[in-house]
């Protein structure tokens, strides 16, 4: 077994070595033994154009066994300029990680190999995890940097067009349909478009809002994420150093407008898609947009990425009686600001994020705030809590921190998360203790995975704590439990024990209604039926239908984080770029 003195950095190219011979002829039992018996290998595209895990050793061996020939890795080599190998701790187990390159027939790719020592076998060093990941297609490199495009300096034509004429005759699309049209301008939108015009694909994006980042700047008034600045990067532009560590709603929102000018994307505001149809024998979409004026435009992109979200329709449940409340009833998204009830009450109904968040606004404004817990929810602090999952930010690049993520499978991930949320319940201690007290119902996740998993599979159902559980805690803002609510009256609720919470407001924080809902509405039944369910893992160990093919050619989805939509967003865009080029066949599971 090697130990920690000795040059980890020789066993994992040995290792890399030894991998590439196998691959090359391919030998099963070669590879079989290159990996410890649980282990894991997540390929991005690089050999199988899926984004798919495989857990096992003898299934990843038969896996590599059929696609090495035809994708034809070679080159593994430790990756230069980027965070050496080293000893680090994943998941509770301490292991060699190292970035390496390498190549294939059509691309190159970067990758994550962990060491551990197999006890079933004398402690040699084998594979415990593997990630491979395309990263650009040969011929079709991203122009940066040193090779970034030369423009018009050295061919100027003083009598021709300059930037600007150029820049508005691409934007209006005046004698042209887009090859992708993009359905959404957040960040999910803004991200899959900077990736494709990098590579060279023409793209518009259509958001309904009337301005560039109104999806967060028409957002509540106190609003800022959860999650810190050096978390949340666009692709190319980064966030500048002075930002603050939490961004306010509205700073984000400005910078979207700066950078859909600045990356130079092709944007209609007030733009609304009322739908699509396609044509298989064309391989192209019939997509109807109406724009602010009224007119209406139909364009044949060949392919639609929706990037309105996990979901883009408020879910607004049918509660027995609530339709005799004769004051204002308002759903979380519509809601903005507590400045217009002071001295008013108001019933928030949902606990998740936005119900705390509301409640907390509402109460700071002056309102009097009952709180309505429906479900069990998950709460953790926002420091240090809620950013212990974010660690690896805090130090080396974005660039490798970013494939750390893309690489840790589904199955590691969750014993991770189960990890950090039995510390994050000792940190909180104090604070969920004092929940229990006033009679909240808390969870932690299915299995205790935590907030994170809950996201992933539901989009919603945590609060990360900026005080309002503790405004809770204090009496401040009224707990009630939902099912201790006997009706709505005209004035508010009555409570079976005869109690009346008086009410001006109800907000309905109560979340949003699965994507497949709005594609239903949007593209008809067949599509609904053929694409299936968006989001959450179903029986796999990836997100279902995001960021590949899926089973209707020509139509995409992205949605998440600004994390999630920074590192999908490449993969996204690298396979349209291969289909445009005839590369990649369109439907899902053919080369």
């Amino acid at each position: 077994m090697l130990d920690r003195t000795q040059d980890i950095s020789v066993a994992a190219q040995a290792w890399l070595d030894t991998f590439e011979r196998a691959l090359g002829r391919p030998d099963r039992e070669a590879l079989d033994r290159l990996f410890v018996g649980e282990s894991f290998w997540r390929d991005v595209l690089a050999l199988s154009w899926n984004l798919q895990t495989l857990a096992g050793r003898d299934a990843i061996a038969q896996a590599l066994n059929v696609l090495a020939p035809k994708a034809a890795p070679t080159s593994f080599k430790i990756a230069p300029n980027r965070a050496p190998p080293r000893w680090v701790m994943r998941a509770g187990t301490n292991n060699i990680e190292a970035i390496f390159n390498f190549e294939t027939a059509i691309g190159r790719g970067s990758g994550i190999l962990r060491l551990i020592p197999d006890a079933a076998d004398g402690d040699q060093l084998k594979a415990w995890t593997l990630l491979t990941a395309l990263e650009e297609l040969k011929g079709f490199e991203e122009q940066l940097g040193t090779s970034r495009p030369r423009g018009q300096a050295y061919s100027r034509d003083f009598r021709g067009p300059n930037w600007l004429d150029l820049r508005n005759a691409a934007r209006d699309y005046g004698d042209r349909d887009p090859a992708v049209l993009v359905v959404g301008g957040g960040q999910a939108g803004l991200a899959i478009a900077a990736r494709l015009k990098q590579l060279k694909v023409d793209t518009l994006i259509v958001d309904r809002e009337s301005r560039i980042g109104d999806n967060w700047r028409k957002r509540y008034h106190a609003l800022t994420l959860h999650n810190q600045v050096q978390v949340n990067h666009m692709p190319y532009m980064p966030f500048p150093p002075s930002w603050p560590t939490y961004i306010p709603k509205d700073k984000l929102a400005n910078w979207f407008e700066a950078y859909v000018d600045a990356m130079e994307l092709n944007f209609w505001t007030g733009t609304e898609f009322e739908g699509g149809a396609y044509d298989e024998a064309k391989s192209h979409w019939t997509a109807a947009l109406r724009r602010a004026d009224g007119s209406k435009r139909t364009m044949h992109p060949r392919h639609v990425i929706m990037a309105t979200g996990v979901s883009g329709i408020a879910n607004i449940p049918d509660i027995p009686t609530l339709d005799r409340f004769k004051g204002t009833l308002l759903h979380s998204s519509c809601y903005e600001d507590g400045e217009n009830w002071t001295g008013k009450r108001a019933i928030v109904i949902g606990t998740g994020n936005s119900g705390h968040d509301i409640a907390q606004d509402l109460h700071s404004s002056g309102a009097e705030v009952t709180l309505v817990q429906r479900s069990p929810t998950l709460v953790t602090n926002i420091e240090p809590s809620a950013q212990l999952a974010y660690a690896t930010y805090n130090e080396g690049t974005l660039e490798d921190n970013d494939l750390i993520a893309a690489s840790m499978p589904t199955p590691l991930a969750k014993k991770t998360h189960v990890m950090l949320t039995e510390q994050s319940k000792e940190l909180d201690k104090e604070l969920l203790d004092g929940l229990r007290r006033v009679g909240f119902k808390l969870d932690f996740g299915d299995a205790g995975t935590g907030w994170q998993f809950k996201y992933l599979t539901r989009g919603g159902g945590y609060y990360f704590n900026v005080g309002c559980s503790n405004l809770i805690v204090e009496g401040a803002i009224k707990l009630k439990q939902f099912e201790d609510i006997e009706s709505f009256t005209a004035d508010g609720a009555r409570m079976k024990d005869g109690a009346v919470i008086a009410a001006d407001l109800i907000v309905l924080s109560t979340g949003y209604k699965p994507q497949e809902i709005l594609v239903r509405k949007l593209f008809g039944d067949g599509v609904a039926d053929r694409v299936s369910p968006i989001w959450g893992f179903g029986d796999g160990f990836e997100l279902r239908n995001m960021y590949v093919r899926t089973a209707q050619p020509g139509l995409w989805f992205i949605a998440g984080s600004l994390a999630q939509c920074r590192i999908n967003s490449k993969y996204l865009a690298l396979q349209i770029k291969a289909i445009e080029e005839g590369i990649l066949g369109r439907e899902a599971g053919s080369a």
